[in-house]
């Protein structure tokens, strides 16, 4: 990959990262619940969900797939109804009394936190379509496209991980300086409503 096409992808991903989405309402939300262990363990979750939608793509299965309105109008309800899910976990959750500590997930609640991360990435068909769109723009076809591809992965990987987990710090700070306030449980009934309303933009969304 040519240096300026390597910068050019450098800055947009930044940009992308930057832009606030389900993703990061995802991390900073389980920031806000879990302190950062929870945070990482969902971006890890989120983070995989680049390395399936990369191969995808190289393997030409994201092509096949944009072919059928179908399977992308199936995939675009289930994420949805999985943000809106996550969302409704949040707003009915117990609220934590004021002598609560942040609750560190557990190695079983890790495992989970990294599904649901997971489960928002693949279910997410904007992610898939952009992807798809993106990166065409980028390859050159005097270079090795495996390796494009595995340098734009890690590219999308780390600027991905350092943004989320910089957004859920943020949350986390704000958790940590409202603890023992009642305001704590509003701040996470606000990530609650905004992964709800991710869920019903993504639902009556148009491809």
């Amino acid at each position: 990959m040519a240096l300026d096409t390597f910068l050019l992808y450098l800055a947009t991903w930044t940009l992308v990262a930057l832009s606030p989405g389900p993703a990061v309402m995802f991390s900073m939300s389980q920031a806000a619940r879990h302190g950062m262990r929870g945070a990482a363990a969902g971006t890890a979750g989120i983070l995989l969900g680049h390395v399936i939608v990369f191969g995808a793509v190289a393997f030409g299965l994201a092509a096949l797939l944009a072919s059928y309105s179908g399977a992308v109008t199936a995939i675009r309800i289930v994420g949805a109804l999985y943000l809106m899910y996550l969302g409704a976990k949040m707003l009915i959750a117990k609220p934590r009394g004021s002598e609560t500590v942040i609750a560190a997930p557990t190695p079983r609640a890790h495992g989970s936190l990294v599904l649901q991360g997971l489960g928002v990435q693949l279910t997410n068909p904007k992610l898939l379509l952009f992807v798809l769109a993106l990166l065409p723009q980028f390859i050159r076809p005097d270079y090795p496209l495996p390796l494009q591809l595995a340098i734009m992965l890690a590219v999308t990987v780390i600027i991905d991980g350092i943004a989320l987990l910089a957004y859920a710090q943020l949350a986390s700070h704000g958790a940590r300086a409202l603890k023992g306030s009642r305001a704590l449980a509003w701040v996470e009934r606000a990530f609650g409503g905004a992964l709800i309303f991710f869920g019903l933009k993504l639902l009556f969304s148009r491809r």
